[in-house]
């Protein structure tokens, strides 16, 4: 058995961590063989409920488990962290501009992403969930400058899986059977779902979901406005943002980061920019990666055409005003 890891959970009072922290005590994205030490980050009126939440994981009673530190102090969350999931932010509410849950979350990030640098490995992994994730992410990593801003990515993931779970009910197929699809972008409704490149296994024959599908116009137009808006749907539809869901998209990206993806395969995530396919450089935008030894790569070479470098457009000027209201905040 190897030796435990610490991993840092961010807002672990909230509905994403709940069921979130239950994956990684089981070892679903670390491996049934690594131990872990869960470190529990939240506000210090959470306390009560994280207190609860500590005695949920004693009585699970998972052997990987080897600690759990609950507290309200980052020095002692972020202590010694191989695995950080920065969940806690504002939460997104029906009717609130996007612009407002900026201001509120910049302020925390830069916080966390100070004591990340001061505490945590210089090897973390760290992953941002809460919204706006991208630019969230790109603060975050500024305010640590000693660890490698290679080391920060931004959910998307999310979006993935909901656009593959979408292609694959159409296509009348199972989830996995589609492989490949592709988020471009911000995690907000200007992200770009992006099926050009996916297949999907129908029966023994693999096929382009374009040519599976058959309506092109669907896929550009109606497809896309589905996945750009099924944030918005859940909230209209449960009152609160997407938790059940996100906690899993959270566990497949780490997971994805500390086992590699498949060979032929890659999946999406939000990482900094290196001006490929003309997206502008030092913005968080979610390519399409795939990852070996802990180390991501922007899949190169994939053709767009000019309905895509159209779309890409639009989501990446969101991000690059985005990144310039964070600065501005950050400097005030």
């Amino acid at each position: 058995m190897a030796e435990p890891i610490k991993v840092v959970v961010t807002g672990a009072a909230g509905q994403i961590a709940y069921s979130l922290i239950y994956q990684l005590a089981k070892g679903d994205v670390f491996g049934a063989n690594q131990p872990i030490i869960l470190h529990l980050l939240d506000i210090p009126n959470m306390m009560g409920t994280l207190e609860g939440v500590v005695m949920e994981i004693e009585d699970l009673a998972l052997p990987l488990v080897r600690g759990v530190v609950a507290t309200a102090d980052p020095a002692a969350a972020f202590n010694g962290v191989e695995a950080a999931f920065m969940v806690g932010s504002m939460p997104r509410r029906q009717g609130m501009e996007r612009k407002d849950l900026l201001s509120a979350n910049v302020k925390i990030f830069k916080d966390q992403g100070e004591a990340l640098d001061k505490y945590a490995k210089k090897t973390v992994k760290v992953l941002v969930v809460g919204n706006p994730a991208n630019t969230n992410a790109l603060i975050c990593s500024k305010y640590a400058p000693s660890i490698p801003k290679e080391n920060f990515s931004a959910m998307t993931r999310l979006d993935q899986n909901r656009a593959q779970a979408h292609v694959a009910a159409k296509l009348g197929v199972p989830v996995d059977h589609v492989k490949n699809v592709i988020i471009w972008g911000n995690h907000s409704s200007t992200q770009f779902p992006d099926v050009k490149h996916a297949t999907a296994q129908i029966n023994s024959a693999t096929l382009p979901v374009y040519d599976a599908y058959k309506d092109t116009e669907y896929l550009k137009n109606d497809f896309v406005k589905t996945i750009q808006t099924r944030g918005a749907a859940v909230i209209a539809a449960r009152k609160m943002s997407s938790a059940m869901s996100a906690a899993k998209a959270a566990g497949d990206h780490m997971k994805d980061i500390w086992q590699g993806t498949k060979p032929g395969e890659w999946v999406s995530m939000a990482v900094l920019s290196d001006g490929s396919y003309g997206v502008p450089k030092d913005v968080m935008f979610s390519f399409p990666v795939q990852i070996q030894n802990k180390e991501w790569k922007i899949v190169q070479g994939l053709e767009l055409d000019d309905f895509s470098k159209s779309k890409l457009k639009i989501t990446a000027d969101e991000l690059v005003e985005e990144k310039e209201e964070a600065l501005s905040i950050c400097n005030n």
